[in-house]
């Protein structure tokens, strides 16, 4: 009860200092009126041939219809016109894996985590997003949260209260006891009871409940880890780390509740152990074998990739070689010279890619940097373009909603300068952002 009021008082907070800055951007249009978007050229259905000079028309946030060729204000009265006729104009993107709590590493985010208040935490998430959003990410999917503060968020950016992306929380994530979202690893004895662990499990009794806490607390996926992690304060190593009797506990409980679940895993062995109990998302994936290969084409779950943590890691030791603690170093060091294999099978081994970064590890508004890593490993700029838009809609069970710009659907609308049709690099600097019919961002 005190963390969830601790929440409350710091999403007020958030909400109460942000809210005057909302009259200056992201403004909803008046109901009814119309907008009209003229584009260079649009890419209104990514993995289909982008059109010529066109109009997207916006009423009441959601898209109207697409006409060929640009269409004059006087065909709608009182319509606002945007000009991007000079740039490429595209669905707004998708992250399916971000941690929007914090962009530390190593020792600076465990202390974080120690000394900062939960009032503090939310600020930074309500940073965060706003940096996401600007950067072209119109929908993210958050898969670790601290003490409600991202359930929160996700409510105050939905009814744009806040400037941010469209937020689908997975409220804790959810691991064994010294698993990878155990936050008692690298706690003194003293201190571990009242370290908050109810997201720890151990059987699957246990486990059942673990779900059942992040459904009640409004959770819209749930998010488990199968193996170690590389960040985790434990030198135990990234094989699986549960039994099949918990894992399977977790799923089929997620599932009871129409839950999708995201599973955190590196090694083939966790990742395999996920795949066989039916997991709809495998984050990171570090390690593939044949057999995983075989799974995923069987059972039609999503890889995430998550390539951008490398950036994250070779930044921060960069600038402090201690950046991080020895048991975790080794990982890190491993994780940076594998990254991209398991990519490189799984493209021409039929899996589904779905586009995520896990920002927080890697720095938050930079989650484009992603499609070049993807590309490099494996990926063309227009599958690239598809895991990020309809790949990841369908993830996220959203795509009658978002992933592609036509009649009914959410009007998330960017634009760049440049084809990042051949060059995925353009989409690292957006120009024009519009979240359900707002602009949020116009550089002229």
């Amino acid at each position: 009860m005190r963390r969830w009021m601790a929440s409350v008082t710091a999403a007020t907070a958030v909400l109460g200092a942000a809210g005057p800055a909302m009259a200056q951007t992201g403004a909803a249009p008046d109901a009814g009126a119309v907008t009209l978007i003229h584009a260079g050229r649009l890419l209104d259905r990514p993995g289909e041939a982008p059109r010529g000079p066109s109009t997207v028309v916006v009423r009441d946030g959601r898209v109207v219809e697409i006409r060929d060729g640009y269409i004059e204000a006087t065909a709608f009265p009182g319509a606002t016109v945007i000009d991007q006729r000079d740039r490429f104009v595209m669905p707004g993107l998708i992250d399916s894996h971000v941690h929007l709590v914090s962009d530390l590493g190593g020792q600076a985010r465990f202390l974080s985590g120690i000394t900062d208040n939960l009032p503090a935490h939310a600020y930074r998430a309500a940073e965060n997003a706003e940096k996401t959003l600007m950067a072209g990410f119109t929908t993210v999917r958050n898969l670790g949260d601290d003490g409600g503060v991202t359930l929160a968020l996700a409510d105050a950016t939905a009814a744009h209260r806040l400037p941010g992306p469209r937020i689908i929380d997975a409220g804790a994530s959810i691991s064994t006891t010294s698993g990878h979202m155990d936050g008692r690893l690298g706690v003194n004895d003293e201190l571990r009871e009242v370290t908050p662990h109810d997201n720890v499990c151990d059987g699957p009794e246990s486990c059942r409940e673990a779900v059942r806490l992040q459904v009640g607390r409004g959770a819209r996926v749930i998010k488990i880890a199968t193996t170690g992690g590389v960040n985790s304060r434990i030198g135990a190593g990234l094989g699986a780390q549960m039994f099949e009797d918990e894992a399977r506990a977790l799923i089929d409980t997620a599932h009871l509740y129409g839950l999708k679940v995201a599973v955190h895993a590196h090694g083939a062995d966790g990742v395999n152990l996920a795949l066989r109990l039916g997991a709809d998302s495998i984050e990171h994936g570090t390690i593939f074998d044949d057999e995983t290969l075989r799974l995923f084409r069987q059972s039609g779950a999503w890889y995430v990739p998550t390539l951008s943590t490398v950036n994250g890691y070779i930044e921060r030791l960069a600038a402090d070689p201690d950046a991080y603690p020895p048991e975790v170093l080794p990982k890190i060091q491993w994780r940076i010279s594998i990254t991209g294999e398991s990519l490189r099978r799984a493209v021409p081994g039929g899996v589904r890619i779905a586009f995520g970064t896990d920002a927080g590890v890697s720095k938050h508004g930079r989650n484009a940097d992603e499609f070049a890593l993807m590309v490099q490993h494996g990926m063309t700029p227009t599958t690239a373009i598809q895991a990020a838009t309809v790949n990841a809609a369908e993830l996220l069970g959203l795509s009658s909603e978002i992933g592609t710009l036509e009649p009914g659907k959410r009007a998330d609308v960017i634009a760049v300068d440049g084809d990042p049709l051949t060059d995925v690099t353009v989409l690292t600097d957006v120009d024009f952002v519009m979240r359900d019919g707002r602009v949020y961002r116009d550089e002229e």
